[in-house]
């Protein structure tokens, strides 16, 4: 573990990750707080707001609660690597990762190969070697409080049994909608919880690698090894486009991200032989926007932000960067943020931090800052010098001061 305090936001956990994201705390909160608790202190005390809690009764919470889960590991051979799913805690005031983590649930000989945390409360679906698995949040009694956990949820995904190695998993904003797509090309899409089928497409693409709802859940945008993006209307279940690509491209990863209170873009993480760009589409024609080279080595992962500010890279090289996502330009780089391939990203929900993971068993969170911000507060500070420059000569000028 590290030792170094300018590196306690980088942690290695033994294991090699391959899925990285944060836990919706708010919601999770409010799900594993008892209902007979609730009315209880709601009896004594009048209202929640007046309610004053007792530790040993409920997770501590506090403006600090921010929690990554991590997946990953060895795989079904002999390596001695466990397969785990594993939550740590961030604390933002020390930019710290916690050194061990809060929890940790092994699943045997499956390994948890990609992962879809539920928007709300609902946990997190795992895909495994064969099949897809549901976990829920949990607690446990701590000294002083409970503790967030997870555990295997006794809900069977009975229609992603037994239906190959699960390469891309996503739900929709609200959680109401649930996709799959397989290594041999199969897309699937439910609604959830109820796991009712809305489309079982089996030639989407040779194999599956990515996909992406739009902010509305109205399209799904899905990628393949090769050939175009497809764009699906989920409630017709039809492709209503398909985005080609161009000259030597290769398309490796696909995100949605809202620029308004109406309307959204599409971003796709492109790589070619003279490296990694981004690509973003209009979503109401269906055409290219622009197509920005965002760094000279290949893009292995790649995110948005919640507000779509803020675009993230990882590479095959380790390196990290963030990107401004009006201007493409860079904003900040980590070279050799982790020592292997970087395999997943993930922007916290406030989007003032992003998770990362690697191959190399490690994972990090890099805090994001506000260049608006600071460039405001460093504006004021140069008309205050000017300013006071003028007073300055000013004053001299009339023998007021030498």
């Amino acid at each position: 573990m590290s030792t170094n305090a300018e590196f306690h936001n980088l942690q290695k956990y033994g294991v090699p990750l391959y899925g990285a994201g944060w836990v919706p705390y708010d919601h999770v909160r409010s799900k594993l707080k008892p209902e007979d608790k609730k009315e209880e202190e709601e009896d004594q005390n009048g209202s929640e707001d007046e309610a004053v809690t007792d530790k040993s009764d409920e997770i501590s919470s506090s403006s600090n609660d921010y929690y990554v889960v991590l997946t990953g590991g060895g795989g079904e051979g002999r390596s001695g690597i466990r397969n785990a799913v594993l939550l740590s805690h961030f604390d933002f005031t020390s930019n710290s990762l916690s050194d061990q983590p809060v929890a940790e649930l092994r699943t045997g000989s499956d390994l948890p190969y990609r992962m879809a945390i539920h928007p709300r409360r609902d946990g997190i679906i795992c895909a495994m070697q064969n099949s897809c698995r549901l976990f829920e949040w949990d607690e446990v009694d701590d000294t002083e409080a409970r503790k967030l956990s997870v555990k295997m949820s006794e809900k069977v995904l009975s229609q992603l049994e037994d239906v190959g190695q699960q390469l891309a998993l996503a739900f929709d904003s609200e959680g109401a909608t649930f996709a799959t797509g397989s290594e041999d090309g199969n897309l699937r899409v439910f609604k959830w919880p109820s796991m009712e089928i809305i489309l079982n497409e089996s030639q989407d693409h040779a194999s599956v690698k990515d996909l992406s709802f739009s902010p509305d859940g109205k399209y799904l945008v899905s990628l393949g090894n090769r050939g175009p993006a497809r764009v699906w209307d989920v409630t017709s279940s039809t492709v209503v486009a398909s985005l080609p690509k161009e000259n030597d491209e290769f398309f490796a990863s696909c995100r949605f991200s809202p620029i308004d209170g109406q309307n959204s873009v599409l971003y796709i993480a492109a790589i070619t032989d003279k490296g990694g760009s981004i690509v973003t589409w209009n979503t109401n024609s269906w055409k290219r926007i622009r197509s920005k080279k965002v760094d000279r080595e290949p893009i292995s992962s790649f995110n948005v932000s919640a507000d779509g500010k803020l675009l993230a890279i990882g590479t095959a090289q380790g390196d990290i960067s963030i990107i401004d996502s009006s201007s493409m330009k860079v904003q900040k780089v980590i070279k050799k943020a982790h020592l292997g391939i970087v395999t997943a990203l993930a922007f916290s929900h406030d989007s003032r931090a992003l998770v990362s993971a690697s191959m190399d068993s490690s994972a990090r969170v890099t805090l994001v800052e506000d260049k608006k911000k600071g460039g405001g507060l460093n504006m004021w500070i140069i008309i205050f010098v000017v300013l006071l420059a003028m007073a300055a000569y000013i004053l001299k000028n009339k023998g007021i001061i030498p």
